[in-house]
């Protein structure tokens, strides 16, 4: 696995790992493997339910709706550095380790885990690409049952605010035309056509955002298309990637999908608003536009 940060690798590193690395590498002292498969709100699935009945073996489960912020009313909000390394402390994740995230759709909320922990500094993470469903499809072996308690590593936030965008940044980007905003969303959801998942949230989106739905990105087997086809995706929605972007979505969980691929094309002047439209389409001060993408 690479080492230091995607800034210092970006032309030839990569934020993923395939089914093959990490099957050579599972058993080794310094890997971990976390599960950070979350579900949207209507979906009638139990993530953690799921992780107990199967599972990658060795795998700890990463609960995105636990690690948050509770002081915050948003779904999942970023955690304080202090929160996020006690829970990391607790689930037995610290210096050290490499760690291998995956979820159970292929690749969704992943990369909003692998997001958290280089917004805490942790740079030695990586997404499996394709996540469980590639590996179960290829037979590798799984696990279930309650998995036995890990012992208490320490683990050394980093915190780089800087990557996080809030909806104060956002108004900002809007007005000064300075700064490209890029929603995960899909399209039916991002021109209002299609109900939100989560109640009383506008319809619609930020005016002058643009539409890059995360499903463009990936491959029919859930992995993420290959760099020349993800900068084609970006290039058809109207983003320029040499210049700032800052990603959205529902509540900050796909839009880390984006940052994933801005990532593996070495484009480093990326934000994620964390709110996203659980923040925005909630507040009567945020401005909503309806139609097209685009």
């Amino acid at each position: 696995m690479p080492e230091t940060s995607r800034a210092t690798t970006a032309k030839n590193a990569s934020w993923l790992v395939s089914t093959e690395w990490l099957a050579q590498r599972i058993d080794a002292p310094d890997v971990l493997v976390l599960d950070a498969s979350y579900h949207l709100p209507g979906a009638d699935r139990d993530a953690a339910a799921e992780f107990v009945s199967q599972r990658i073996p060795g795998a700890v489960f990463f609960d995105v709706d636990a690690i948050k912020d509770d002081a915050n009313p948003l779904p999942h909000m970023m955690p304080s550095p202090i929160v996020f390394a006690a829970k990391m402390r607790a689930m037995g994740v610290g210096d050290g380790q490499r760690l291998v995230i995956y979820d159970s759709h292929g690749l969704f909320s992943a990369a909003r885990a692998w997001w958290m922990f280089r917004v805490m500094g942790h740079d030695d993470v990586r997404v499996l690409d394709g996540g469980l469903p590639k590996w179960v499809a290829e037979e590798r072996p799984t696990e279930d049952g309650v998995p036995p308690a890990r012992t208490r590593r320490h683990f050394t936030p980093r915190h780089r605010p800087a990557m996080v965008a809030t909806c104060a940044d956002v108004k900002a980007a809007l007005d000064a035309h300075d700064v490209q905003v890029v929603d995960a969303r899909s399209a039916g959801r991002f021109a209002g056509t299609a109900a939100e998942p989560r109640a009383d949230l506008a319809r619609g989106h930020m005016p002058g955002a643009r539409s890059l739905p995360f499903t463009d990105l990936l491959a029919d087997d859930g992995t993420l298309r290959s760099r020349d086809k993800l900068a084609d995706a970006f290039d058809a929605a109207g983003v320029r990637r040499n210049a700032p972007i800052v990603t959205t979505c529902g509540s900050g969980v796909t839009a880390a999908v984006l940052n994933l691929a801005l990532g593996e094309m070495g484009c480093d002047d990326v934000r994620l608003y964390d709110g996203s439209w659980s923040e925005w389409g909630a507040r009567d001060d945020c401005p909503v536009a309806s139609g097209g993408p685009n």
